[in-house]
């Protein structure tokens, strides 16, 4: 891989590249692609979609929106500190117009839309889906998919819905942001269709990032980056796009770090625990009598976190710039922050936030009412779009549901119930409770 090709500035359905030297720098092509994720529709659900506690009304806890705002300022440092290295250790890309400003911009945008793809509830949201066609109504579709068709709806995967969702829209809805092939690059954290699954140790086997339906849109985006395929079958598994490492770093980071402070604003960690968790990480920059001068805890927590992430990120530069000659040849198979000095006191907290945070009764509550919430919604949606329904009922349901009318006009089985999942996954936690509700006649 070269970096030249790696940050190209083309946008899907462009017939020529772009040249960064005929960039406007007042807003170059980059910047462009942040401004898009910001103004769509399926950004600004997030700010309704569940982090870690679903459907929480505290003030201290985050959405996927904030979240994703922070992953992105944290992934714009990343991002401008390694470009800074790049372009002195590779003088060529200044001389055709980069500058380190462009590597932020890129690792900004995509970090931006890390989980604009997923579904509402968080993780459980993925979870649902999945049941729901392995275990429960929707086993019965199986026998109309191929293995990977099959693979892509019981291991559906969030990563993969948001390269559907930016690059062909949603049906019944806006078309795609096409975003710069720089940036969906970037955007792609696991380079690989859903089978086989996890065929080895790499981390970018850990997951799947795109689905069959577009997979071959990923083989022209990889190809025109340079990327190259890791396994000659017929299987698509690429090698990762080199910024890819800084977006899941600064997702890494944040969710280690803020999780937990959201833990300990709510009550459900003890404060010490930041302290004593976390003091090997700020131990150099902290300063104590800063510290307990401030007279609230969750100010406390906050200058904790800021100096925790600011630590954080040093050493992941640090750690990618090491490492970017293996990662452009795509024998890196680790994730930056798993290298980092501190992985063991990142994987302590994340081991108490696991305890006292994703397993508080408060959390499963919540993902057990989005289960049913999910299921019923996928029973109505894919008997109508399927034409399982009695007529006059479907029809209902098809003036309640706008876009599912469009999604039944698809040619094949795998298309209309790949996009009902995409069409349920775009709605926020209130949206599917509202919907849900009203399909039930308990809102009336």
């Amino acid at each position: 891989m070269t970096w030249e090709k790696l940050l190209s500035l083309k946008r899907y359905g462009d017939t020529a590249n772009r040249k960064r030297l005929d960039q406007d720098e007042t807003r170059i092509g980059f910047d462009v692609d942040y401004d898009r994720i910001i103004f769509s529709a399926g950004f600004r659900s997030l700010q309704d979609k569940t982090q870690v506690v679903p459907l929480s009304k505290s003030d201290f806890v985050h959405t996927r929106l904030t979240h994703s705002l922070e992953v992105s300022v944290v992934g714009r440092s990343l991002g401008r500190q390694v470009g800074k290295q790049i372009i002195n250790k590779y003088p060529e890309l200044d001389s055709a117009g980069y500058s380190f400003n462009d590597f932020g911009a890129i690792v900004a945008a995509a970090s931006l839309a890390h989980d604009i793809g997923n579904p509402p509830f968080g993780h459980s949201g993925e979870k649902a889906i999945g049941s729901f066609f392995e275990r429960g109504p929707g086993k019965v579709y199986k026998s109309h998919l191929s293995p990977s068709e099959w693979q892509d709806l019981i291991d559906f995967e969030g990563n993969a819905n948001g390269l559907k969702l930016v690059v062909d829209g949603q049906i019944g809805g806006p078309e795609g942001i096409r975003l710069s092939y720089a940036t969906l690059g970037a955007f792609i954290k696991y380079p690989k269709e859903s089978l086989p699954k996890r065929p080895t140790k790499d981390i970018v086997d850990k997951k799947y990032g795109f689905f069959q339906e577009q997979k071959l849109f990923a083989e022209e985006l990889f190809k025109d980056l340079g990327v190259g395929i890791k396994a000659q079958n017929s299987s698509r598994n690429f090698f990762r796009h080199p910024l890819a490492y800084l977006v899941e770093a600064a997702d890494d980071i944040c969710y280690t770090i803020i999780d937990f402070e959201d833990g300990i604003n709510l009550g459900w960690i003890d404060e010490e625990f930041a302290l004593e968790y976390m003091i090997q990480i700020v131990k150099d920059k902290l300063d104590r009598e800063k510290y307990w001068s401030m007279n609230q805890k969750s100010s406390r927590v906050a200058y904790l976190r800021a100096i925790a992430i600011g630590v954080l990120i040093e050493e992941a530069v640090s750690v990618f710039m090491e490492n970017e000659e293996s990662i452009l040849t795509g024998n890196y198979q680790v994730g930056i922050m798993d290298k980092c000095k501190f992985q063991a006191q990142i994987g302590d907290i994340i081991s108490i936030s696991v305890e006292k945070i994703y397993n508080n009764s408060a959390v499963v509550e919540k993902e057990v009412a989005g289960f049913k919430v999910i299921h019923d919604l996928l029973k109505v949606c894919l008997q109508a779009v399927l034409n399982e329904e009695d007529t006059s009922y479907k029809s209902l349901i098809f003036r309640m549901i706008t876009p599912l009318e469009s999604i039944s006009k698809a040619t094949t089985t795998y298309t209309k119930i790949l996009n009902t999942c995409s069409y349920i996954s775009s709605l926020s936690d209130g949206k599917a409770i509202e919907l849900q509700k009203k399909i039930s006649g308990l809102e009336i």
